[in-house]
């Protein structure tokens, strides 16, 4: 049986060894054991305070196999963005320009370097591993995350971002990172990338503080500004039919995508709904729906399961409630994985 649930202090080894198995693309999860492990503690931390309000703290959620114990997926809600080291991206900001004197005109388009210190909620760090993709677990990983913030709404801010990855070559180099960043960052893009997770003050340090003008740059470098990698092409599908919309918001180093939707406009937010628990069977017969059930019991903890809806009740397997930790008349929420359903 498959659950996607809350990070422990005890799957640390496990999460490291997933982490490992991440392409260099996923620099989000390229942390060392110790960094990893101070992740997995202010997550832990995140789910076990009572205070409401909306700090810096990662959620981190895993994608586990009961029955054997593995761990092969994960993905990260980031309450609030900025703060004390800002939210670092590019903006698209585009003049025209004319002379009288010349009889000429110009459009032209740069990028200027912005710092967000009162940011929004961040989703990152999604990874599953690829013998695992399909029926619907990486969705499923993906919009837990939706859940989390539906249920605990006052912990998140009132929009949602995700940074996407951007255009890389068939030998993972970054044709972004090597015109623009690279040149003032003497280092590998995985190198930087990966460090600021940990800390942005370089970014500060050596990140030239004049626009970028996309007209000093080549054809192909100014057309992969905005565009994603191939890998990342599905996961933008499915935020963008959950109601994320493009923005003028561009990550630093690889040029990649900040795509953004209002909290409460995010359809996997609207399509969850709270019922309580109903009959607890070990079988189900008759008409039922497959979605995600979720309880905060202890955490978080989903199921995607077959269901019985009766009214504002749900009758739920046997074996599911146990996972939950819920019984007759406990409280849950439940969401159907696809917009149209």
């Amino acid at each position: 049986m498959w659950i996607v649930r809350s990070v422990r202090i005890d799957d640390i080894d496990a999460l490291f060894r997933l982490a490992q198995s991440a392409t260099k693309g996923l620099t989000s999860l390229q942390l060392d054991r110790a960094r990893l492990l101070d992740r997995v503690e202010q997550s832990t931390f995140a789910f076990s305070r009572t205070g409401i309000s909306p700090r810096g703290e990662p959620y981190v959620l895993v994608l586990v196999n009961t029955e054997s114990g593995e761990l092969v997926g994960t993905s990260t809600i980031y309450a609030k963005t900025g703060g004390y080291q800002p939210l670092y991206a590019y903006r698209r900001i585009e003049s025209d320009h004319q002379s009288e004197l010349l009889g000429v005109s110009q459009h032209r388009v740069r990028l200027d370097l912005k710092r967000i210190h009162d940011g929004p909620t961040e989703i990152g760090s999604l990874f599953l591993r690829g013998i695992y993709r399909g029926e619907g677990r990486g969705r499923w990983l993906s919009l837990a995350r939706f859940a989390l913030i539906s249920m605990l709404p006052h912990r998140f801010a009132d929009r949602v971002i995700a940074q996407m990855r951007g255009r890389a070559e068939t030998d993972g180099s970054v044709p972004f990172w090597d015109a623009v960043a690279g040149r003032f960052i003497p280092v590998d893009f995985a190198t930087a990338d990966a460090m600021s997770t940990i800390s942005k003050q370089f970014i500060e340090e050596m990140m030239p503080q004049h626009p970028i003008y996309l007209e000093l740059l080549g054809k192909n470098i100014r057309d992969g500004i905005g565009q994603v990698h191939i890998e990342t092409e599905p996961a933008v599908a499915m935020l963008k039919a959950e109601g994320f919309t493009a923005t003028d918001l561009f990550d630093i180093f690889d040029a990649g995508p900040v795509i953004s939707a209002e909290t409460q406009s995010i359809r996997a937010v609207q399509r969850t709904r709270s019922f309580t628990i109903g009959r607890v069977i070990n079988q189900i017969s008759g008409p039922s729906i497959q979605a995600m059930v979720a309880s905060t019991k202890e955490g978080f903890t989903s199921v995607l399961t077959e269901v019985q809806i009766n009214g504002d009740a749900v009758d739920l397997l046997a074996s599911d409630a146990k996972q939950l930790h819920v019984e007759s008349g406990s409280s849950c929420v439940m969401m159907t994985l696809r917009p149209d359903h």
